[in-house]
């Protein structure tokens, strides 16, 4: 056997191809310079790549080498024409830079079927520009799937353009999804609640990673517990309502404990189930947290069995210590001392939701343009969550030009005008002054700017 390979090694060695074994190897190239000419034209194509995304797109050359990992070019017929076609709708060469260095193989995309498409629904939603590259540069992708189907089916199901352009700068990954196959199930479950169109509209373009969460395995036992907790669907729909977020909560972890946690503190089950539909927030803390807070409103001299108990929590519940310590500043910097924040947040626990812009808005006014004493303030803690522009100064307003006709006297009471009902102020006021004065009409509707009072107010 190794003679025999001699002797054929022996023949190759004496070998002489013919002309004909030579220009056969010419016109059939052997694997070998078939693999020469594709290593030359695979070159080709990644230096013409690399080149494109640094000269065209604008990234620098340790980008452009990542990208080209997921792009060859061959030609640049169509990434020129996408990349006009992006600056066309509004995009710059920062926002193109970004987009490619995420997303390259965007380059290759159907320009008429896809691409252009996909940016026409978008600028019909008004998303164009600046606001375009936001939700790019949050989810590349959704410039290369169907935008027009998922658009489309919020449509149907009652969003607003409004709503649709919420949840789309808050969730471009959305568009990713089976519209019809993942969402539409997750509408009806809502509809079985009680839910009607427009609140789910309302509620999914506000939250609208909701329509992530699976259904079976997270809506659904989220909801059961609800019910097992509040009764029917009628209480589930207002707590869904109180809070959005609960149906991306572990309730089943925190729900039940905390009310059980509630329940040994001798807060009364009617009143755990108020605030659970006031503010569900309040029982879905981690466990340990809510005890804290417990602990502090009952060494604050609240009674568990009375309903400022629980509106104390929700207060405490709705923001941290670093904020809650600002609020308490914004009073102090007006003069009321802590036996005095104290006595408002007793006798109105909802006074410290108010944010710290406004308490210092409102203290502004109260004390500096109408005389408030502090005393004053912290035994009327409601009027804190009354809304400046909307109901004291067009009341003031009022009742400036009342005065300046001598139809009410200066010492008239305030608080019980800021306080009373809207109904309540146009029966004594509004309707039994407008014929002799028409102005006030407009005041009310705060056409006429309240510039302080006329007179020198009596103490009232």
């Amino acid at each position: 056997m190794i003679r025999l390979s001699y002797k054929k090694l022996s023949q190759l060695r004496h070998y002489k191809p013919s002309l004909t074994t030579l220009t056969n190897a010419y016109l059939y190239p052997t694997q070998s310079s078939r693999f020469i000419t594709n290593f030359s034209d695979s070159n080709s194509s990644r230096s013409l790549t690399l080149s494109y995304l640094q000269k065209s797109c604008g990234l620098s050359l340790e980008s452009a080498i990542t990208a080209s990992k997921k792009l060859h070019l061959d030609s640049t017929e169509n990434p020129d024409l996408v990349l006009k076609l992006l600056r066309n709708y509004g995009l710059n060469q920062i926002h193109i830079k970004h987009i490619i260095s995420t997303r390259p193989l965007l380059l290759l995309a159907d320009i008429n079927n896809t691409l252009k498409s996909n940016l026409e629904v978008f600028k019909s939603l008004g998303i164009s520009g600046t606001t375009l590259a936001k939700v790019t540069s949050k989810e590349p992708r959704v410039l290369d799937v169907d935008a027009r189907a998922v658009a489309e089916f919020f449509r149907e199901n009652g969003f607003s353009d409004e709503q649709i352009v919420t949840l789309t700068m808050k969730r471009p990954v959305l568009y990713l999804y089976h519209a019809h196959k993942t969402f539409k199930p997750k509408l009806d479950f809502f509809k079985s609640l009680g839910f009607s169109e427009f609140d789910i509209a309302h509620i999914l373009s506000s939250e609208p990673y909701i329509l992530e969460r699976s259904l079976e395995k997270k809506i659904m036992p989220c909801v059961q517990v609800i019910r097992r907790v509040v009764g029917h669907n009628l209480n589930v729909m207002k707590a869904i309502k109180a809070n959005y977020r609960i149906l991306e909560s572990n309730v089943e972890k925190v729900l039940e404990p905390n009310m059980l946690l509630m329940a040994n503190h001798g807060v009364p089950d009617s009143l755990i189930l108020k605030i659970f539909l006031l503010q569900p927030k309040s029982l879905l803390l981690k466990t340990e947290q809510l005890s804290e807070i417990i602990v502090e409103v009952k060494r604050m001299g609240f009674d568990p069995t009375n309903l400022l108990f629980v509106l104390a929590i929700r207060s405490m519940a709705v923001m941290n210590k670093a904020l809650w310590e600002l609020k308490l500043e914004a009073y102090r910097s007006f003069g009321l001392s802590n036996d005095e924040i104290l006595t408002a947040f007793k006798m109105q626990p909802m006074c410290m939701t108010t944010s710290v812009k406004k308490i210092s808005k409102v203290l502004n006014f109260f004390m500096n343009k109408l005389n408030f004493s502090p005393s004053k303030i912290s035994k009327n803690p409601n009027l804190m969550l009354l809304s400046l522009e909307k109901r004291i100064l067009p009341r003031c307003s009022v009742l400036n030009i009342l005065m300046s006709k001598e139809l009410i006297k200066e010492d008239v009471n305030l608080l019980r005008m800021f306080t009373m009902t809207e109904e309540m102020f146009l029966k004594k006021v509004l309707t039994k002054y407008q014929d002799m004065v028409p102005e006030i009409v407009e005041a009310h509707q705060g056409r006429i700017e309240f510039q302080g009072f006329s007179r020198d107010l009596k103490s009232n």
